[in-house]
């Protein structure tokens, strides 16, 4: 396996752990932090040892999201690129929920846009007392993508999920338990040892099993999400250059509550 400017990866027996390694920037990600993530879950797929999965951030924090900053989200670029690389976020969900390795979120402090949807990708969700998620996109004007939509609803219900992504409300770790969204609340400090914990437990079990199974409820889960789904960067392009998302991302700026025309 390579070695990345934005991961590190750890192999313990069975076990393997990748860390999101931005901690300066709250784990936010770039284009290039994206495409190590889709570029590692894909390594997985001719490691036959590996069984399991633990992904982590850096820091205090699993991942802050998109990194507004990065110079590829650019709005002067030519369209052709601008949908290449846009995609960029949801090649590497994908490529996480693809994975057959039983994969575990050691979820500490705030997993905001995309590190919610990093979190929601993986199979089992390990919570710190203080965590916490957001979907911050729709202060700014868009939508949320990188094929994450259906996750979230998947997992906490259409109501709650209108509440986390129309509403952009952020959800502290008890409520997310409650709501099905992190299968196990610990302690800040235990997060990644009870994570590792359960990793071992799925790493026990019979691979080939687990992961036809894992494959199989996957694809129930999932089987609509392709036909409504496969065009969330191009909705969110068209969101960008709204004059909605002109206003919002003004406000926001400003530190001010927008005003919207449906424009």
């Amino acid at each position: 396996m390579p070695d990345y400017a934005h991961l590190l990866i750890e192999r313990r027996g069975p076990v393997a752990i990748v860390t999101m390694n931005r901690p300066e920037k709250a784990n936010a990600l770039n284009y290039d932090h994206l495409a190590e993530i889709e570029d590692a879950a894909l390594s997985f797929r001719d490691d036959g040892d590996t069984r399991a999965v633990v992904f982590a951030g850096a820091g205090k924090h699993f991942s802050s999201g998109a990194d507004l900053t990065d110079p590829s989200l650019r709005r002067d670029q030519p369209l052709v690129l601008r949908r290449r690389r846009t995609r960029m976020g949801g090649r590497a969900i994908r490529a996480l929920m693809d994975m057959d390795q039983i994969t575990i979120a050691a979820w500490t402090g705030a997993a905001m846009g995309g590190g919610a949807c990093v979190a929601t990708a993986l199979d089992f969700r390990v919570g710190g007392q203080n965590c916490f998620m957001c979907y911050p996109e729709i202060t700014i004007g868009v939508n949320l993508m990188w094929w994450s939509l259906p996750l979230v609803t998947h997992l906490a219900g259409p109501s709650r999920a209108k509440r986390l992504v129309i509403g952009g409300e952020r959800i502290g770790a008890e409520t997310l338990e409650k709501w099905g969204i992190l299968d196990e609340l610990v302690a800040e400090d235990a997060v990644l040892e009870r994570a590792l914990a359960l990793a071992n437990f799925y790493a026990s079990k019979s691979p080939v099993a687990a992961q036809m199974i894992k494959r199989s409820v996957n694809a129930i889960a999932s089987a609509l999400d392709q036909s409504v789904m496969h065009m969330d960067f191009d909705q969110n392009i068209l969101n960008q250059d709204s004059d909605d998302a002109e206003a919002a991302r003004t406000a926001y700026l400003e530190g001010r509550e927008p005003t919207f025309t449906g424009n």
